[in-house]
């Protein structure tokens, strides 16, 4: 016994060296939060994490997540002493040019980091939709006897996460949901970067998650490991209720001059103080990233345990298989990205002489036509589902009751809700979307920018998308919102016209990969576009296309998006009329545009005809790359007013009559 607390004591402090060294060796990072939280993972990693270092995907996995993304040379250690694809040289390269290692944990570069975290509070609210993830698949897949999901999330959250807004929009959400596969230890260190906690935070943070409905544990001490033990067992035996174990840490522990103060959290310590930090745990002062084989095969041991659990766990998938063959089928195809055969196939096709629809409810016509080929697309609004169109009418919601319910209703946690969905994303076999108003898209960017980082697929769906929803005035008209939304690298931004574009709008955002997608739909009710008498609507999946093309060869060119294609339409007929060819041109998406080769992009906007006008009621931002010098933006470069839509549109000049004198004014 005797022996085993040596080892563990070294293997602990051996992690808490190492941290320092490489942040010593980066000139860069944060070293007290690893040093301080070493028991923390010696816990977690040798004790309880269902892991495979050899298969970090292994669906049944338990999540680990550093919603502290700061203290990342910590996870980072215990990536590499257990036995993933991550060396000691590429902890010496913490924090450099193509390292695995980055500044703060990145998915898809150090295996075993299931989520970008850094910004504060977003792990800890992706940790909820990890978590709903998990309900789901084992509502819809597990069966007596085949527990294939059972895994749970653990999350390691700081003083900054907890002072996050998002934190208590998605801590009130899991409680709801009595998310019991959820288990949180907050490092209660009491420093921030200005100093002590205490000048700007001082609540009585356990009496707040109990408030939430969550199972709440106190330990006075991190380098209690056996405390720490038994408070993660009793956390796994509450199955109703999301865990949270809060734990008492000195940052920077066994740093003599540094420990407990503000100076260890993002600063290296600084060679004289590495070596009395050496000195203090029994290492060779002279000695940089000391790894012994002892400690290095006590891990690997420990890591090498999961290849059985994992094969225990194919047996038990091999043998479902063979007994629900349809359920396996399904679930693998998921899993791999793979869509049903023939969903497509029920995507509605509107006719041009029905009646005007807002996309948005053509939106929800698609949405509720897919839905029984697409089983694992799963999603809801911000408390706006009637409004944004986005309820699946044949299916129940899930609740802490009903888990296999497709219909999330997130309240009004925008920011929770998209940070939740990408952690449903991030869980193979699930096509997540989310929904709100398109001004409050501003409440979601923190996580919008990171599914684009991570290079995820939620699809945020955005509806009520300009000056067209009307009287609800200046705070809930979008103005800027697209523009910035089009500045984000690997996001897809897509403005259908009508119905038509709509429903090819929701066939590319499904099938795409490589970073998420957003729809933004009308409130106002549009014209159906003739697909026997224009371009056909599926040519959205090009960004741009010709929707009408003039008499002759262009003497103009009009450009537009969303609701505003309606209305150029209309003021081509009058230039027609008067003798000047306009070519219209629908323009969804400039990001699947800027996909298309130059050829295709040269037969929409030939260089020779310059002479173009955008219209679009919003920020002209960007527009001049497709207008070029020689053209005009027709758009919004103040706010809106509160006014019914069709007085705004006078107001603003969204009229035929103002688009044929802008487009007249280019001849």
């Amino acid at each position: 016994m005797e022996n085993q607390k040596d080892i563990e004591k070294l293997a602990i402090d051996t992690v808490r060296v190492l941290a320092a060294d490489a942040v010593q060796k980066a000139n860069s990072g944060h070293p007290g939060t690893a040093m301080a939280l070493a028991p923390m993972g010696h816990v977690l990693w040798t004790k309880f994490l269902n892991y495979n270092p050899k298969n970090p995907d292994w669906a049944n996995r338990d999540r680990f997540i550093l919603s502290a993304g700061h203290a990342c040379i910590l996870q980072y250690n215990f990536l590499y002493l257990t036995g993933y694809d991550l060396s000691l040289d590429d902890i010496k390269q913490f924090r450099q040019l193509n390292s695995k290692t980055a500044g703060h944990p990145e998915y898809g570069l150090a295996p075993g980091v299931e989520v970008t975290t850094g910004p504060l509070g977003q792990g800890f609210a992706n940790a909820v939709g990890f978590a709903i993830a998990q309900k789901h698949l084992a509502a819809r897949y597990n069966k007596p006897g085949f527990e294939l999901f059972n895994y749970n999330i653990y999350t390691i959250c700081s003083d900054g996460d907890l002072m996050e807004g998002v934190t208590s929009e998605a801590a009130s959400l899991a409680g709801h949901l009595q998310l019991g596969n959820l288990i949180y230890l907050y490092d209660d260190n009491h420093i921030s970067i200005e100093g002590s906690t205490d000048i700007a935070f001082n609540e009585d943070v356990s009496a707040r998650f109990r408030a939430y409905g969550w199972h709440v544990q106190d330990l006075t001490d991190v380098n209690d490991t056996h405390a720490l033990e038994l408070a993660i067992i009793n956390a796994k035996a509450e199955t109703q209720k999301p865990s949270f174990i809060r734990v008492r840490s000195l940052i920077a522990y066994g740093s003599p001059n540094k420990s407990g103060t503000a100076g260890s959290h993002g600063s290296p310590l600084g060679a004289d103080e590495i070596k009395l930090v050496k000195q203090f745990f029994g290492f060779d002062p002279d000695k940089s990233f000391n790894v012994s084989d002892e400690v290095l095969d006590y891990y690997h041991t420990k890591g090498a345990r999961g290849a059985a659990v994992e094969e225990k766990w194919n047996k038990l998938f091999a043998d479902y298989k063979a007994k629900f063959p349809e359920l396996a089928a399904e679930y693998e195809a998921a899993a791999k990205g793979e869509l049903p055969a023939g969903w497509k196939d029920k995507l509605p096709v509107f006719k041009g002489s029905d009646p005007k629809m807002a996309t948005r409810q053509a939106s929800g016509k698609v949405l509720n036509a897919i839905a029984p080929a697409l089983p694992n697309l799963i999603g809801g609004a911000a408390d706006l589902a009637p409004s944004t169109e986005t309820n699946l009418k044949e299916y129940d919601s899930f609740t802490s009751e009903n888990r296999a319910g497709r219909n999330f209703h997130f309240g009004i946690r925008e920011h929770a809700m998209g940070s939740a969905l990408n952690g449903m994303a991030l869980t193979k076999g699930l096509l997540p979307f989310g929904a709100t108003f398109l001004m409050f898209s501003e409440y979601m960017r923190p996580p919008i920018r990171l599914a684009a980082i991570m290079k995820i697929n939620p699809i945020f769906v955005y509806t009520h998308d300009s000056i067209g929803l009307g009287e609800d005035g200046t705070t809930h008209q979008p103005i800027e919102q697209l523009a910035s939304l089009r500045s984000i690298p690997n996001l897809t931004v897509i403005r259908p016209a009508d119905a038509n574009e709509s429903a090819h709008a929701w066939r590319v955002a499904i099938e795409k990969k490589g970073g998420p997608t957003v729809l933004v739909f009308t409130r106002q009710g549009l014209p159906i576009l003739d697909q026997d008498k224009y371009g056909k609507a599926e040519n959205l999946e090009k960004g741009a296309y010709i929707l009408s093309e003039g008499s002759k060869g262009p003497d103009l060119i009009l450009i537009a998006t969303g609701s505003e294609v309606a209305l150029v339409m209309q003021a081509q007929e009058k230039l027609e009329a008067e003798g000047i060819s306009t070519r219209v041109v629908s323009m969804p998406s400039w990001e699947l545009f800027e996909k298309q080769d130059a050829a295709y992009k040269e037969s929409v906007f030939p260089k020779a005809s310059r002479k173009r006008l955008a219209v679009e009621m919003a920020s002209p931002m960007g527009w001049h790359k497709y207008t070029t010098d020689e053209g005009d933006m027709l758009g919004m470069t103040t706010f809106g007013e509160s006014a019914p839509a069709e007085d705004l549109y006078k107001h603003f000049g969204f009229t035929v009559d103002n688009v044929v004198k802008r487009a007249k004014a280019l001849l």
